[in-house]
């Protein structure tokens, strides 16, 4: 029979690669920011609280704070990296207010983090009490990075259109959410289970909306010339533009 401590392992290597997935599926997002050279009506917030829970993650996971959590180090290690990637596509496309509004934010969160680093390492001088510590605040950040698509999809309720909230993002966080919520649950985790339990909720609230408003969404067309109708009293023919949904 597999050990309590195997099977965990098991599904935080699935978890692993879930979240390596859910990282990159904003891939197809960010082409077509680049190939616009416009972030168009994309928002930036889902990018910077995942960002700050990726380091948020992965203090928790380093083994002065919480020991044995490398599957958690290494894969919030992989998010600062791709997260940072995407931030800095963003930035350099976005408009310039938009842009210092993320600078802004970005500094908020470095300052954060540091305050966190020193108070945690120099007040809490057990593992039990720096865990606790970082993994409240890791419930906090993490609940935020979950609940960040909400600005999206109000948008979609308001515009009756799916087509800035991506269908594999909500799809991949959903999987995210219960794969890690299993895994909490196989040796209980409280920290990690409460964020990914919303998690869940949210990724399947997303899927229900883009489910639901994909039909109402305004198809893309592209523009065709036909020629003109000529009548008895025509002397000269035209080309007309009409749009023809694909």
């Amino acid at each position: 029979m597999v050990s309590a401590d195997v099977a965990r392992n098991i599904v935080g290597i699935i978890g692993n690669v879930i979240s390596f997935g859910l990282f990159l599926s904003p891939v197809p997002t960010f082409w077509r920011i680049y190939k616009a050279k416009d972030v168009e009506e994309f928002k930036p917030d889902p990018y910077l609280a995942t960002l700050m829970n990726c380091l948020l993650w992965f203090f928790y996971g380093l083994p002065i704070v919480h020991p044995n959590s490398t599957l958690v180090l290494t894969i919030n290690g992989i998010g600062l990296v791709i997260e940072g990637t995407y931030i800095i596509i963003f930035i350099i496309y976005a408009a310039k207010n938009t842009r210092w509004k993320m600078l802004g934010v970005l500094a908020l969160e470095a300052a954060f983090m540091a305050v966190v680093v020193a108070g945690v390492l120099l007040g809490a001088h057990t593992h039990e009490k720096r865990s606790m510590i970082v993994g409240i605040l890791c419930v906090i950040f993490g609940s935020i990075m979950y609940a960040s698509p909400l600005t999206i999809m109000g948008k979609v309720i308001r515009t009756k259109s799916v087509e800035y909230m991506p269908f594999f993002l909500s799809l991949v966080n959903f999987l995210n959410g219960c794969c890690w919520m299993g895994y909490a649950l196989i040796k209980f985790d409280i920290y990690i289970t409460i964020p990914n339990a919303l998690g869940t909720i949210f990724g399947l609230i997303q899927l229900i909306l883009y489910f639901y408003y994909y039909r109402l969404s305004p198809k893309k067309g592209k523009n065709v010339e036909l020629p003109t109708v000529l009548t008895k009293n025509a002397v000269t023919s035209g080309n007309v533009s009409v749009t023809i949904e694909k």
